[in-house]
């Protein structure tokens, strides 16, 4: 099998061990401070920023226009509705304005 089929799996098992891991750990606590609550409710915003602005930074058009487009669909959608149609106007806006 290729990288790419490697790397999805590991990640994917990484991810399952993390979250679970974390689960358990925060789990022992019984009740968090509210400092605790805020940071960890900020933990998926910052994941999602370190995967999006690199290639929109770096990106050229197609990246920066999906970045808008996502931004302004996130307003209105759901979380995984704005990244599936992200996805597909990432591939087609790379298919015919890159």
């Amino acid at each position: 099998m290729n990288e790419t089929f490697w790397l999805i799996l590991a990640l994917g098992v990484a991810t399952y061990a993390t979250r679970s891991l974390g689960y358990l750990i925060v789990s022992q606590f019984g009740t968090l401070h509210p400092r605790v609550m805020a940071a960890l409710d900020a933990v998926p915003a910052a994941v999602i920023t370190t995967i999006v602005l690199p290639p929109v930074i770096e990106g050229g058009l197609a990246e920066r226009l999906t970045f808008v487009i996502a931004v302004l669909l996130s307003l209105r959608l759901s979380m995984p509705i704005t990244l599936a149609i992200s996805i597909v106007v990432l591939g087609l806006l790379r298919a015919f304005v890159s």
